[in-house]
This record gives structure tokens, C-alpha cells and sequence, in this order.
């Protein structure tokens, strides 16, 4: 059942942007930053703001920079095990396919970067970012 009190970082910039009475490049001018982050913002794609953005943001749309920060994503609880992004890495060396993520549990899109070292040996590394939240392997 969706839980109605829960709302996104883009859902309040959204709304708020809407109840102030402002187009996307409105609040842009307003708050001096470039119309892209504020679509980056609003389309979910921008989870955590830098604090002159937040700052900026709030006085377009006339608010405290602490609303905003309370619906952004906080990182300090998602911390993934070395080990197991270590495992991962090695089963995207290994080719195997159809890797979850350990945070969410969404398919994880994977590659591997052909690299050269100084020496021009070949290096491969593994990197993977789920399609749903904001875990990464780089």
C-alpha cells in the first residue's frame, strides 16, 4: 500500500515550484541555477544537493533550506559491505548475468571498461549501477 506521507525530494520541489507559481526556468532566474539541474531535480535523477543548491533553491522557492534537506536521500545508512561489491565485481569479471543490487534488489546494469596501465597492459574493470536506486559500482 503506498504510504501517502511519504514524499521525494522531486515530488516537493515540484509542488512547491507549482505553489509559488513558477515555470522550471522561473524558478531557474529566481534561484540562479541552471534550468537542467532543477529538471535533474524534479525528475528524481538529483537525490542529494550540493548546499549553495539547496540555498539557492530555497530562496526560489521561498522556503528554509532545511524542507528541502529533509526529503533528500540520506547515504549515511547505505553503506554496502566490501565484500560483497568485491563479489559482485568479480561475478561481472566472470560474466555471470542477472545480478540484483544489494540495496534494493533491482537488476543491476553491468559492464566491464577495457583499460590499458602505463605499461600498456590490458586492465579489466567491472562497473555496475542499479536501475532503480543510486547504488554504484565504479
Amino acid at each position: 500500500m503506498y504510504n501517502v506521507v511519504m514524499k521525494t525530494l522531486a515530488r516537493f520541489v515540484q509542488e512547491r515550484r507549482e505553489q509559488v507559481g513558477l515555470s522550471v526556468s522561473g524558478l531557474a532566474k529566481k534561484s540562479n541555477i541552471a534550468p537542467e539541474i532543477i529538471e535533474e531535480i524534479e525528475s528524481g535523477k538529483e537525490l542529494f544537493l550540493p548546499v549553495t543548491i539547496r540555498q539557492n533553491l530555497a530562496k526560489g522557492l521561498k522556503c528554509l533550506p532545511e524542507e528541502i534537506k529533509k526529503y533528500e536521500k540520506d547515504f549515511t545508512n547505505d553503506f554496502v559491505s566490501l565484500e560483497i561489491i568485491e563479489s559482485l565485481k568479480e561475478l561481472i569479471l566472470n560474466g555471470a548475468g542477472g545480478l540484483k543490487c544489494p540495496k534494493c534488489g533491482a537488476k543491476l546494469i553491468t559492464k566491464i571498461e577495457k583499460m590499458y596501465d602505463l605499461e600498456d597492459n590490458l586492465v579489466l574493470h567491472p562497473k555496475a549501477h542499479c536501475e532503480k536506486c543510486v547504488f554504484q559500482i565504479h
